[in-house]
């Protein structure tokens, strides 16, 4: 019993251990399998490092990379460092690849918005002059295009006019008028008929020659551009026209070519006032002139050296037009006549009027025409009138002259308007700066205070009011509570309320006006120097401040296109244009000293 248990436990013995020889082989052979398997593992991962330092983007295989190795190839799960854990860490960099990608975008985007608002100012100019070539360059195209397509129907659309339209003016037709019916005076206003505008290119003079450059132009024009005649100059009765001297081709306006020195003038009407002379009218509240019949503009060429702005009127002229000569100096100027109707400006608008033998019969239509200088007067305002008339020595020698003036005074007086110290034939008055005035009157003398119906603020060639205008506005204001120039241009928040205006609209206009100044100047310079021969690549030379003397704005708005002009430095004058059928901003033009006018386009 003992041996078959002896053989039986001897041959398990044997067998156990034969297993376990097995196991052991089993076991190195399976160490040996781990080792290779990471050392494959390894030479992988390596490989795959490569190839992610060499090709950032193979992410977009991995599923095809990675699915060889997603097990070991002994079935056990995979250690750290095999394929499978491999493609987690291929995850990981794919996320922060796109984390990094996004940080990139970012911090681009915020380094070019600092760069976009921390250029400087020359390297905006480079920018801008680039791009003002391009756009020079692409208007000059198209010009060429419009006149190639556009050049045979232009010339069958629109012809010139005969010769005889040199001097044509609309809606004032002496001969027409006269045909219709107008007479005493009336056929030299202004009389709008329909069908009689032409529709003609007007021609410029015979001999026609470019101005000389202000402000030579002011005190020498050439004869062969104006309509005159010499005879016209040397029978010419004006104070004014008396300062001209022909001299062959050219007209001459200088004083020393006459007994009559218009400094001295200026200088004596500054003393009538109070002041120590011309230059101190600024100071004095005056700032904007109206000349009545000014002649050819001498009154106001003089006192535009001590910054005053004169608007000349002048009936229509055929020939030796006072107007067109002025405009030819360079000087405000446009036709106007006290005759029937009220000129195109607002109640309150001018801080002097000036009328020198200026050929208006005052002492006639119940002083009518005293009426509408009043109304175009600013509170404060001066009327300073010089005439033969007021020679108080002369008029007593002669009766009906003696009658002509104590009615002119009478008019005056009850207007409320105060007569200064006269000198010569010199007489100011000033206008008063109380409404009160008005109310203290005798009974029945002078005239009434307009009612509201008929106070209005802009007429536009309106028959004359024989009542007194403005008191109801709310620009009443004495002009020696007004801010001087220049710093009346500026009105400040309470004026612009006055006017119905904003702050920020006022400032946001001023802005863009003085970025377009800018860029009108630079458009024009090569406009300018064009035929100029400079070498590749240099820079035009900026234009000359006063290459442009007279200045039309068709729809002046708030007037800044005017001051942004004078601000920029430029020596020019704006006709402010404000279209009747628009916002009515002309009194609020006027009042920043500019001058202005309404019109029907």
């Amino acid at each position: 019993m003992s041996r078959p248990l002896h053989r039986g436990s001897s041959g398990g013995g044997v067998r156990i251990l034969e297993n376990c020889n097995d196991f052991w082989d089993d076991s190195q052979m399976k160490e040996k399998t781990e080792r290779e398997d990471l050392d494959r593992s390894r030479t992988n991962g390596s490989h795959n490092t490569y190839l992610s330092i060499r090709f950032p983007f193979r992410f977009l295989f991995l599923d095809s990379l990675s699915s060889k190795h997603s097990l070991s190839d002994n079935g056990f799960v995979p250690d750290p460092f095999s394929p499978g854990t491999t493609r987690n860490r291929h995850k990981l960099s794919l996320a922060l690849l796109k984390f990094s990608l996004i940080v990139i975008v970012v911090l681009a985007l915020t380094g070019s918005f600092w760069w976009a608002i921390s250029i400087t100012s020359s390297a905006r100019g480079q920018i801008f002059h680039g791009y003002r070539r391009l756009q020079e360059q692409l208007v000059s195209e198209l010009y060429e295009i419009s006149e190639l397509s556009q050049g045979s129907s232009r010339l069958r659309d629109l012809e010139y006019c005969s010769q005889e339209s040199e001097n044509y003016v609309p809606c004032f037709n002496v001969s027409e008028n006269l045909a219709s019916g107008f007479s005493e005076g009336e056929e030299y206003n202004r009389h709008c008929a329909h069908g009689s505008s032409q529709h003609c290119l007007v021609l410029p003079p015979m001999n026609y020659k470019i101005p000389l450059r202000w402000p030579s132009g002011r005190d020498v024009i050439w004869f062969a551009n104006v309509n005159i005649t010499a005879q016209e100059v040397l029978s010419s009765g004006s104070l004014t026209k008396r300062m001209m001297m022909v001299d062959e081709d050219q007209i001459s306006f200088r004083s020393g070519y006459s007994t009559f020195d218009v400094e001295d003038y200026t200088h004596q009407i500054a003393e009538m006032i109070g002041l120590r002379n011309e230059s101190y009218f600024i100071q004095a509240g005056v700032r904007t002139i109206l000349d009545i019949e000014c002649g050819y503009g001498s009154f106001g060429a003089h006192l535009f050296s001590n910054k005053l702005l004169t608007m000349c009127i002048a009936n229509y002229e055929a020939s030796g037009s006072q107007v067109q000569l002025t405009l030819e100096r360079g000087l405000p100027a446009m036709i106007g006549s006290f005759t029937s109707k009220q000129l195109p400006y607002p109640s309150l608008s001018f801080d002097m009027i000036h009328c020198a033998r200026c050929r208006v019969e005052w002492d006639k239509k119940d002083g009518i025409y005293f009426v509408e200088v009043d109304r175009l007067l600013q509170p404060g305002g001066y009327f300073v009138w010089t005439d033969p008339l007021t020679n108080s020595q002369r008029s007593l020698r002669n009766k009906e002259n003696q009658k002509k003036w104590n009615a002119v005074r009478g008019f005056a007086e009850n207007l409320c308007w105060e007569m200064l110290p006269q000198q010569d034939e010199t007489v100011v008055w000033r206008k008063t700066s109380k409404k009160n005035c008005y109310s203290a009157r005798k009974p029945g003398s002078g005239p009434s205070l307009c009612s509201k119906g008929h106070d209005i603020e802009s007429p536009y060639y309106r028959p004359l009011e024989a009542c007194i205008a403005g008191t109801q506005s709310r620009r009443w204001i004495p002009i020696e509570d007004r801010e001087k120039w220049p710093s009346r241009a500026n009105l400040n928040s309470k004026e612009l309320a006055i006017h119905g205006l904003h702050s920020e609209a006022f400032a946001e206009d001023a802005i863009n006006w003085k970025s377009a100044v800018h860029n009108y100047w630079s458009l024009l310079s090569p406009l300018i120097f064009s035929d100029h021969p400079k070498r590749p690549g240099d820079e035009d030379p900026s234009p000359p401040y006063n290459m442009l003397r007279n200045v039309l704005d068709m729809n002046a708005h708030f007037g800044s296109f005017n001051a942004a002009l004078l601000e920029a430095g430029k020596s020019v004058w704006v006709m402010n244009v404000v279209p009747t059928r628009g916002t009515n901003n002309l009194p609020l033009i006027l009042d920043r000293g500019f001058i202005g006018v309404l019109h029907d386009w």
